[in-house]
Parts: structure tokens; sequence; C-alpha cells
């Protein structure tokens, strides 16, 4: 006889789900990005109390619906778990060491900010002294995946933290890859998006000259998009208008990733770079061409837009 209820399917998810519902979230970090990811764990019944230090931020979570914690000790304690979404890793090793003595002991502790891999390391180790368990999880997906939940997390903590907090990644996002110990989930996000700005490199070049050409930009896209030059940049996030799905390109490179966070991203992974000496060229030079980008006024363009920085430089408009 087939299941009546989802009861009978899966036994005990019910009470599982209710369990994870009434669990107390604090949120820390309330921008363009935190803001949509403690609201998604909000609508999926958890207990959030959020914070950021910006009153625009802090008003705008109030307008949403969230609710609001008085500080970041605050919003930390009694929670099961914090997830902090913050600049860079000196502010998160700053809240980790004012939120870690706040919090329960054996409670969680998430990073999603996209900060340096030794700021990833001390911060693991200031939740490991406090008897905190700990993970860095980036996200990869933008202001779009946050809002609508479909972020991808690259998590590194160990495989109890990891456990604990995938039901928290499985409301914000559509995946989470377990990349190994504390810190290599960072190691992860900033080895894609090093790749990611090298390839819109290469695919803004290859249109800007197929233009020159007088190839229809059209016609590459058909051509690139189904040979050996097809790429994310190419097939999802074509940098030029009307080619290939939606993308900011279709909406005058209105950022969904700005050319500054691309900037900071590079800069990470030439960080990392330079104390591993590892060898990463091009690396180095997107770095130095996203730099260009952001000097000439295109920081807040998406970072697709660097097809209209190099088109505007060899023009000499720049």
């Amino acid at each position: 006889m087939l299941p009546t209820s989802t009861e009978d399917q899966f036994p005990g998810q019910n009470a599982t789900q209710k369990e994870h519902q009434m669990a107390s979230i604090g949120f820390i970090g309330l921008g363009n990005m935190g803001l949509p990811m403690a609201s998604n764990l909000q609508k999926a019944e958890y207990k959030v109390s959020g914070y950021d230090v910006f009153d625009t931020a802090q008003q705008a979570a109030r307008s949403s619906g969230l609710a609001l914690a008085n500080s970041n000790t605050d919003a930390a304690l009694n929670a099961d778990a914090v997830v902090i979404m913050l600049p860079n890793g000196a502010i998160a090793i700053q809240v980790a060491k004012e939120i870690l003595p706040k919090m329960t002991p054996s409670s969680l502790l998430i990073d999603c900010s996209t900060i340096d891999v030794a700021s990833a390391h001390e911060v693991h180790r200031l939740a490991t002294v406090a008897g905190i368990l700990c993970l860095d999880a980036p996200v990869s997906g933008g202001v779009g995946g946050a809002t609508a939940g479909s972020l991808t997390f690259m998590v590194g903590g160990t495989n109890e933290a990891f456990a604990t907090g995938e039901p928290l990644f499985a409301v914000m996002g559509q995946k989470a890859v377990h990349c190994g110990d504390g810190g290599t989930g960072q190691a992860a996000k900033i080895c894609n998006n090093m790749l990611l700005g090298i390839s819109m490199i290469g695919t803004c070049e290859a249109f800007a000259l197929a233009e020159k050409l007088g190839l229809s930009q059209s016609a590459l896209f058909d051509v690139v998009s189904t040979s050996s030059g097809s790429c994310w940049s190419v097939n999802t996030y074509c940098p030029v208008p009307g080619i290939g799905p939606k993308s900011p390109a279709d909406n005058a490179y209105k950022s969904g990733f700005s050319a500054t966070l691309m900037l900071k991203d590079l800069g990470l992974a030439q960080q990392s770079a330079n104390d591993t000496d590892a060898v990463t060229p091009l690396g180095s030079h997107a770095k130095n061409l996203y730099q260009q980008m952001v000097d000439a006024g295109f920081g807040e363009t998406d970072f697709s837009g660097m097809i209209e920085f190099l088109t505007d430089a060899k023009d000499g408009k720049i």
C-alpha cells in the first residue's frame, strides 16, 4: 500500500522540521546579501534575530518584517546558530571576538562572509577555544540567489559542524559543498572567483574582437556556447545585450556582482597566491584590469561590464 502522507513516506520528518523551525538564529550583517538570507530563514519559521551596525540596513530589515536585535551580542545571545555576513576578515574576527563569549556552548557559528583564508582560520581558532562549532561558508549566486534561496555554499569545517548547519543551508540555498576542514570554503570561493574573473575578461575580449571583425555577436555566441570556448561567462552570463539568457548586460550592466566585489575577490586570491608561492599570472593580470576598471569609475557596474570598459579604453574615452 502506498503511503498516504509525508509522515508515512519519511517517518519523523515533520517532527524534525518542527524542531528546526523552533530553532533560534542570530544573523549579523543585513546588507544586500544578508537581509534576504535572514528573511528566508524567518519565512521558514526559524526564530531570527538580526543586527547590522548601519542604520539604513536596520531600517530596511525592519521594513521587511525581520525581527531585530539591539547589538551583535544581543543577536547572538541564546541562539542555536549565528550567521555572519560581513565585509572583510578584520571585521569578521572582531565580531567573532564579541559574540563567541555570549554564545551557547556547542552552538554553531556560520561565517558566510568572503574573507581571506588566514582570517577564516582565526575565526575557527577563536570558536574552538570558546567551545563553539564553526563553519566558513561563503556563497555564490549573488543577490538574486540570496533572494530566491538558491545560493551555493562552499563550506569548511568539521563533519559535525557541517551536519548541524545543513538544514540552514537547505533554506538559504540549493547546494552546500563540504570542501574540507576550516578555511577550505574560503579557498574554494577565491579559486572559483579568480577563474570567473579571468574567464569574463576573455569572454569580453572575444566578443569585442568579433564586432571589430564584422562577425555577428549572436553567431559567435551560437558557436562558442556549443564548442571548445564554452564557459559560464558565455553560456549563462553573456556580457553582450540581447545575447543568450538574460543577464546584467540586458539591464545596462546594473550590478548583479559589481566590479568592486570582483576586485576584492581577485585581491584575496592574489594574497593567498603570495602566501603560498602559487603562480597565478592570469589571476594577477585580471586583478590589475579590474583595478583599472574600478579606478575609471565602473566600480558599481556589474563585473561583466568589463566589455564596456575595454571598449571605452580602446576608443580613448578613458
